[in-house]
């Protein structure tokens, strides 16, 4: 094969330079790299990205296109299923090579397999690695060699393997491939919301792109990390790294997080078990993978089969107030109104409003997963899956059912200022701190002094927890017998 036929490189969850092995594996090949990224919302079983993930991913190809551009390579768009566009583009410009990093949804595993078939039979040599991960699922595993179902063993197996490969430098100079390829122009996406334009929030918050992943990891390890095992259960501060949209599109890896935080502690060995916390919850994502991956239906059935009968409702009116953040339990609305307006939630949050939805109202933990899914900039599809089986009792490593939060004590617990509210519910700033997180239980002078009738400026609770929770344990009895 002449070194002039060019190598492809499909970018998937990977939108990033550095520490990329398919596009350094491109560089190292010799030959004309062509980029290529496909929209692919048809293979079976996929799932689309949601709304706000879709305004995520357009930002993040416009930042990684630019800075293709820069070293000389083009990136081409299509869209369709991903086993079509990618054999098609490498017919259409003579690719000898194709190279990508590795996914572990079932359906994304189905598309690999049936992509390497055709492209196996059309001569072309296939290049895979984990731009995704630390270590791939099945890189750690219990010593019979089954899988891990619960996450402090896995942990402990996790940390024995020590330091995950060293991440790669970003390629400089490439030489791109100079031929003629069609593509799409991004805008024809439509992946930005136009009209009504509720991006807002988004725009505000965020930047998209590795440029602002790496600036962001930098400023949290710089400090933030040494606070987090306290920071991360209290949502009004930034002690959490709010590095998860990056995280789940690739524009950092968690290799270079683990390896950025090591290196701040050569100096100072204390400093390591500082960040250990935060190390910790990089495992947790490499767990929910780990899992995703031994159980292919985690994001559609329970884990506990027993589940498969319990007596959920059908309460739209509930969950029409809850995805609204309009339940009259200010902690569950603050979380839920962030989320609308951010696309991300507090990690302290996201248990209480699924905990709130799924044992409060009832509602099936499918639909929360599906909300999510469609508000959140780092919809993963492993962490929000196990995340939501996990307060709802029915998965791997789980909480106990019976554990209810209770959405006045969480808030009072981890929001005792009442900070967080007062950001998110505004027109419950002027309530006293003690009544804050309850404020149906706040005396009428009270409200009158600040300037909330409820009912009218502030919905009255849509369920009483205690007799919910009560109602949750009934049905919890009937699925364990």
């Amino acid at each position: 094969m002449a070194a002039s036929e060019p190598a492809l490189v499909w970018f998937r969850q990977d939108l990033r330079l550095a520490d990329n092995p398919a596009l350094v594996a491109a560089a190292r090949s010799g030959r004309p790299v062509l980029a290529a990224f496909v929209l692919d919302d048809e293979s079976p079983g996929v799932r689309p990205a949601g709304g706000a993930s879709r305004w995520w991913l357009h930002h993040s190809l416009e930042a990684l296109a630019a800075a293709l551009q820069e070293r000389g390579v083009r990136l081409v768009l299509r869209r369709g299923p991903a086993e079509r566009e990618i054999r098609a583009v490498a017919a259409e410009i003579g690719v000898r090579e194709v190279f990508w990093s590795r996914r572990y949804e079932p359906w994304s595993i189905a598309v690999e397999r049936r992509l390497e078939e055709v492209l196996a039979s059309d001569g072309i040599e296939l290049r895979t690695g984990n731009a995704l991960l630390a270590f791939e699922p099945w890189e750690i595993a219990q010593k019979g060699g089954g899988p891990y179902k619960v996450f402090t063993p896995y942990w402990r197996a996790w940390s024995e393997r020590g330091a995950p490969p060293a991440p790669l430098p970003a390629p400089g100079r490439l030489e791109g491939f100079a031929g003629k390829v069609t593509g799409d122009a991004l805008a024809d996406w439509a992946l930005l919301p136009h009209k009504p334009d509720w991006a807002g929030g988004l725009r505000e918050t965020w930047t998209p792109g590795e440029a602002s992943a790496l600036d962001a990891a930098e400023t949290f390890l710089d400090g933030p990390v040494l606070g987090y095992a306290q920071g991360r259960d209290r949502p009004a501060g930034p002690g959490t790294s709010r590095l998860s949209p990056h995280l789940h599109w690739g524009e950092i890896s968690p290799r270079q997080l683990w390896h950025a935080a090591r290196l701040r502690c050569l100096e100072d060995e204390t400093r390591w078990g500082r960040m250990l916390p935060f190390i910790r919850q990089l495992a947790w994502r490499d767990f929910a993978y780990h899992s995703l991956w031994h159980f292919p239906d985690l994001a559609e059935r329970p884990m506990r089969p027993e589940f498969e009968r319990f007596p959920w409702r059908d309460d739209e009116a509930g969950f029409r107030a809850w995805s609204r953040g309009r339940t009259g339990y200010p902690m569950v609305d603050a979380g839920m109104r962030e989320l609308w307006h951010t696309g991300w939630m507090h990690n302290r949050l996201r248990m209480i409003t699924a905990s709130f939805l799924v044992k409060d109202l009832l509602i099936p933990w499918q639909r929360g997963e599906a909300w999510f899914r469609d508000t959140l900039c780092d919809a993963d599809c492993a962490n929000n899956a196990m995340g939501w089986q996990w307060v709802a009792g029915c998965g791997i490593d789980t909480a106990p059912f019976f554990r209810i939060f209770n959405p006045v004590t969480q808030g009072e617990r981890h929001d005792p200022e009442g900070s967080y509210v007062r950001q998110w519910v505004p027109e419950l700033a002027r309530l006293p701190k003690k009544w804050i997180h309850n404020p149906s239980a706040a005396p009428p002078a009270v409200l009158r002094e600040a300037g909330v009738t409820l009912g009218r400026d502030y919905p009255e609770p849509i369920v009483d927890h205690a007799r919910a929770r009560e109602r949750a344990l009934e049905a919890y009895g009937e699925v364990r017998g």
